[in-house]
């Protein structure tokens, strides 16, 4: 006899893999950020949207989230591996090249912002910490929506785009702190006193130091020793091992969980493993993330807006105005133009998804009153909608603007070749280190990625640009840049690497130099069949440098030799080119007489 089974536990995951499966692709071809979809589903199949008709229609509980209480411990695994990968894109070297942005514009940024949004607020709120909570929340902007909206127009490495990511790395540090606070001050917990607080700040510094310490005894050995056995399920599985239990370390001493997922990104950024990490917690963060945003959909309730929407627009409309304003003129003392400084005020001036973190968090708490935060809610949540038309109109303002002012050169400045990747080498073996040097003497920016964890972390060791990571995969490529890269080397060994890192590279960059190694002749022409620009045959460029050998050595003058081997070289290149092409015609003339003799 088959076993009963509770479909009811499986209505909300389906639910929301279905939500998954429709949203994403749709918005993706509408060119709208996931994230407002997955706000507006929550709300609509939430409690205070179908929910709502549950009592009367019964059978509409089937297509709502019944279940926010645990919905919600699901989605703050969201926010953790969000600050996660942030830790990890945090490298001391960005720090360093972006610095006074960082920790001065964007500083000022919050600061300035909270004191203002936070002065409004106290009357509605009714209290200064929650006035204050308010100000911090609405005074951040939207990481998951304005860093999209700037890569799809290809001005991240602008100086917009600089002073737009510098403020978004700032707000995200300041979120942990501020969650902190909240959880110190909850009052649905005991009084909270002036030794209970010291006594709380005491163990979180007692549990960074642990984290941070153990962090950095542990995770290369163990990243390198998962690693070694170049399984890919293994390396998932310590990876979400390492977030697990950062988060919970942390949770369990009264910190956040983000925070120790994010300290623990922090550790893994200065490691060969970085990138390789980040590629494979992508997809969960993904998934998590649209589980988080559904569930703040669950918290909104639009019948508010319904009864009324003018003193909501009205709002979201002054809290955009408002940091657009100060923005602006922050701006300028740091070396931004009236252009860059007004288009990155837009940018910045809607609210963003930890400004919905803080204020669910504070009306739990009980700082924040519940309508005062459900009206705040979907004054953030409208702001948000509002980032993609904001974007095209700060960037039409931006060309009517004329005047140009000198721009900071730190600004200005090229992004860190470790981050842009100008050349790419796939495999760092004896050939690739060869490429890698040749590469450095000429300075060209490069960086270098291999399977091998003992390899790369020698070459690490000696202060080379080397990662951790498979070539063939193409979020890992996505990840070293290969958008924004000149060229790609490729020295693998093997057949079936070689043509599979091809394959994804010439997937994601058309327009890509590719440079491979062949085995012979023939698998070099089967490169050329894929698209690299030069494939180097192993048989045949040990040849030349045989002959280049013996007849230097027999007397013959150096000038002639080389001009004669590079001529040679060519001579091969253009047979192997042109076997290419006949093969290739060779095949389309057949195909022409088989489709003509099957019409006949």
């Amino acid at each position: 006899m088959a076993a009963s089974i509770n479909l009811h536990a499986y209505q909300e995951p389906i639910l929301f893999l279905a939500t998954a499966g429709i949203i994403v692709p749709l918005f993706h071809r509408l060119r709208i950020s996931p994230v407002l979809g997955f706000l507006g589903v929550g709300a609509l199949l939430g409690p205070y949207g179908l929910g709502r008709l549950v009592p009367d229609y019964p059978w509409v509980d089937w297509l709502t989230f019944t279940n926010p209480e645990g919905t919600s411990h699901l989605a703050e695994f969201g926010v953790v591996f969000l600050l996660f990968t942030i830790g990890i894109e945090l490298s001391w070297q960005r720090l360093r090249t972006l610095r006074r942005l960082v920790f001065g514009f964007g500083t000022l940024q919050v600061v300035l912002c909270a004191l203002a949004l936070g002065a409004l607020a106290l009357e509605p709120v009714g209290n200064l910490t929650g006035a204050v909570l308010v100000g911090l929340g609405l005074a951040l902007s939207s990481t998951a929506i304005v860093i999209p909206v700037m890569a799809e127009q290809k001005r991240l490495n602008t100086t917009v785009g600089r002073a737009s990511f510098s403020a978004l790395l700032f707000q995200d540090l300041a979120v942990a702190p501020i969650l902190f606070t909240i959880a110190a001050l909850d009052t649905t917990q005991p009084e909270v006193t002036v030794s209970s607080f010291l006594w709380a700040l005491l163990q979180a510094a007692l549990a960074l130091a642990v984290i941070v310490g153990l962090g950095r005894v542990i995770l290369r050995p163990f990243f390198q020793l998962v690693s070694a056995t170049k399984s890919p399920e293994l390396f998932m599985a310590a990876c979400l091992l390492v977030v697990m239990v950062t988060s919970l370390v942390a949770a369990v001493s009264g910190l956040s969980m983000a925070l120790g997922a994010f300290i623990a990104g922090v550790l893994l950024s200065e490691t060969e493993y970085r990138r390789a990490v980040d590629v494979t917690i992508q997809p969960f963060k993904g998934l998590l993330l649209g589980v988080f945003f559904v569930s703040v959909g669950m918290s909104l309730d639009a019948f508010r807006f319904l009864e009324q929407p003018l003193e909501i627009l009205a709002v979201a409309t002054l809290v955009i105005a408002l940091k657009a304003v100060i923005i602006f003129a922050l701006a300028r003392p740091f070396g931004l133009n009236r252009s860059e400084a007004a288009e990155t005020g837009l940018l910045l001036g809607p609210g963003g998804e930890f400004a919905l973190v803080i204020l669910g968090s504070a009306m739990v708490a009980g700082l924040v009153p519940v309508g005062v935060g459900q009206t705040l809610l979907l004054v953030t949540t409208f702001t948000m909608i509002a980032i993609p038309l904001l974007a095209r109109v700060g960037r039409q303002l931006s060309r009517r603007l004329e005047r140009r002012l000198p721009v900071d050169p730190e600004i200005a400045a090229p992004p860190p070749a470790d981050e842009v990747g100008r050349v790419i080498v796939a495999g760092y073996g004896r050939v690739g280190q060869l490429v890698g040097d040749m590469l450095a003497r000429h300075k060209v920016p490069h960086l270098a990625i291999d399977m091998d964890p003992a390899r790369v972390a020698a070459e690490r060791k000696a202060g080379k640009p080397v990662f951790f990571g498979d070539g063939s995969y193409p979020e890992f490529l996505r990840a070293c840049g290969i958008d924004r890269a000149l060229a790609l080397v490729i020295t693998l060994d093997t057949l079936s690497s070689v043509e599979a890192v091809v394959t994804a590279a010439r997937q994601e960059n058309p327009d890509i130099t590719i440079v491979a190694r062949a085995r012979d002749a023939r698998h070099a022409v089967q490169l050329y069949d894929l698209g690299v620009d030069d494939a180097v045959p192993e048989t045949i460029e040990a040849s030349l440098q045989l002959s280049e050998a013996v007849l230097s050595d027999i007397g013959v003058p150096m000038g002639l030799v080389i001009a004669s081997i590079h001529e040679r070289r060519d001579e091969y290149r253009q047979i192997l080119r042109n076997n290419n092409r006949k093969r290739d015609a060779s095949l389309g003339e057949f195909r022409a007489r088989r489709t003509a003799g099957k019409s006949s």
